[in-house]
């Protein structure tokens, strides 16, 4: 006959603990974002109101390679690079060169 062992609250304790800190280890976010400049994130509603947009246009630039930082959820902007996005899209006029 097999020997049944039972654990002890001890046990259960321990084995809790250890499955709570290798899940939360592999949550740890993989990547994150480190930036050489003291620019600040600005929030969709403030790109917007500084680029003279509407929201629903900003979802569709987002869409179309804008670039943006999801961070809990949040939709964020840096307007440095938001401009250096919107100047490499900007299409040139035919007579650029006259102003």
């Amino acid at each position: 006959m097999d020997t049944f062992v039972i654990p002890t609250e001890a046990d259960i304790r321990k084995w809790v603990k250890e499955a709570v800190k290798e899940s939360l280890e592999s949550a740890k976010p993989k990547e994150v974002l480190v930036t050489n400049t003291h620019e600040d994130f600005m929030s969709r509603k403030e790109i917007a109101v500084r680029l003279g947009i509407s929201l629903v246009t900003l979802t569709e630039w987002v869409k179309q390679g804008l670039p943006s930082h999801k961070q809990q959820g949040r939709v964020y902007f840096l307007y440095s690079e938001v401009m250096e996005y919107i100047a490499k899209k900007r299409p040139k006029k035919k007579y650029d060169w006259i102003n």
